[in-house]
């Protein structure tokens, strides 16, 4: 190190890391992750190839990274996290899908989880197990949740949890890629509407209070 320079701060390296990361997802998102290059990347981020490989190791270790770190972020804001102990799991389900995007980027966009796994998956199998991760913790939160309802007595006692988390998550996502297909946000709003009406259906009926004889 050249007398008077200062050793370089950790914060820096770790502000650089998170650009890349945002600017690749951003870019992958916008044009798969084939469909971008490095030299994208670092332009979006502002930072020089030096600084793109010293944090990552290959163009693939950036795109696991995006799964690892900025995806999976995603999924457990959005569908993990309230998830946890709720009071009533079949509204904050429908919250959710509700809290769904309808602005013109994001319909444009689809879901980034399942933009990589229809590209990556039969590809690269670092990809695949990371994005199986990614649906099985969004598959664990609603099932969670479920079971949490029947023990409570807020959810039929008749349905398997595990079942009906995996259909939710894969009409929710067809809902998704046909909306991002026809660029028509009554799609999705159709679709909020079916999920909701079903997912109501899931709700354990109402015991009715005997009166009491006078």
């Amino acid at each position: 190190m050249l007398p008077g320079t200062k050793p370089p701060r950790r914060r820096d390296a770790i502000g650089t890391r998170r650009l890349l990361l945002q600017a690749a997802f951003r870019e992958v998102y916008k044009s798969g992750f084939q469909g971008t290059d490095i030299d994208t990347i670092i332009r979006a981020a502002g930072v020089t190839k030096g600084a793109l490989y010293h944090h990552f190791a290959s163009k693939e270790a950036l795109g696991y990274a995006i799964v690892d770190e900025v995806v999976t972020e995603i999924t457990l804001e959005k569908w993990v996290r309230p998830l946890q102990n709720p009071g009533d799991p079949i509204a904050a389900i429908i919250a959710i899908i509700d809290s769904t995007s309808l602005a013109p980027d994001d319909l444009r966009g689809g879901c980034p989880l399942n933009n990589l796994a229809q590209e990556m998956s039969p590809l690269d199998e670092g990809f695949r197990k990371r994005i199986d991760k990614v649906f099985g913790d969004w598959l664990g939160a609603i099932a969670g949740a479920l079971r949490d309802g029947q023990k409570h007595g807020l959810v039929r006692d008749d349905i398997d949890p595990n079942d009906i988390a995996g259909f939710v998550i894969a009409t929710y996502e067809g809902y998704i890629s046909l909306t991002k297909s026809s660029q028509d946000p009554r799609m999705l709003e159709s679709g909020k509407r079916n999920m909701a009406r079903y997912l109501g259906s899931l709700r354990a009926p109402q015991k009715r209070k005997l009166r009491s004889s006078v």
